[in-house]
């Protein structure tokens, strides 16, 4: 038997999740959009601070989440204490197949083509086909947040009733084409939108650092879509 260095890490990392309380820290670290504290994540999981603690640095030694220390905002200097320990997702993504398959490399080598097509008509035919797809795997009675969800999206909403997506389903392959996978994002969400009888322009293309290229506004109201009043 040959042994295979890639699968044996995927195969330690994705151990590190067998616990129960771990996997529950880990869901709660992976959907913030934002580093948060062991004292945040013992809460939200209804645990200790110190087992918060003790399973969060097993996640950080396998790899699952990264680590960092901050004061609170607006603290600093002499007597504002120690800077806390913070966590959050590590980028790197992490899959184990048995027997080993390669769809990274595919995927790869299918992006850089429809790239390399000079007429564009490859690359419209795959938008064509994301939002076909977003709307044929829309489901009306699911509410939106769900769907994205289901889609492979971490959603959140921010203050002004936007959806942000925190992460990018296609994360490594958005690093080797990135105009061609923001596209096809967009396309799909749009699909998706249309799918579940919402105004496709909802989905906007709006690259930010730290999350998906596309942001979705909130619906609008009757009022705020009719013409304003003649005098």
């Amino acid at each position: 038997m040959v042994n295979n260095p890639v699968q044996d890490d995927a195969l330690a990392d994705l151990s590190a999740l067998t616990d129960p309380v771990r996997r529950r820290l880990y869901a709660y670290v992976s959907t913030q959009d934002r580093p948060v504290r062991r004292d945040d994540a013992a809460t939200a999981t209804g645990i200790s601070r110190a087992l918060a603690a003790y399973h969060l640095d097993l996640l950080a030694a396998a790899g699952l989440v990264a680590t960092s220390y901050a004061r609170p905002a607006g603290r600093g200097g002499p007597g504002a204490g120690r800077p806390a320990k913070h966590y959050e997702p590590v980028r790197q993504e992490v899959s184990l197949s048995i027997p080993p398959r390669n769809y990274t490399l595919l995927a790869r080598l299918l992006a850089d083509a429809v790239a390399a097509d000079p007429s564009g008509a490859v690359r419209s035919a795959v938008l064509a086909a994301a939002a076909a797809e977003g709307e044929s795997s829309a489901e009306p009675e699911r509410d939106l947040l769900t769907t994205l969800t289901a889609s492979g999206y971490t959603p959140t909403e921010n203050d002004q009733g936007d959806i942000e997506l925190t992460n990018c389903p296609f994360h490594q392959l958005s690093q080797r084409q990135t105009e061609l996978v923001c596209g096809l994002n967009h396309a799909l969400l749009r699909g998706t939108l249309k799918g579940r009888g919402d105004n496709p322009d909802r989905a906007e293309l709006a690259p930010c650092p730290g999350r998906c290229c596309v942001i979705i506004h909130p619906e609008r109201s009757a009022a705020s879509e009719a013409p304003a009043p003649t005098t």
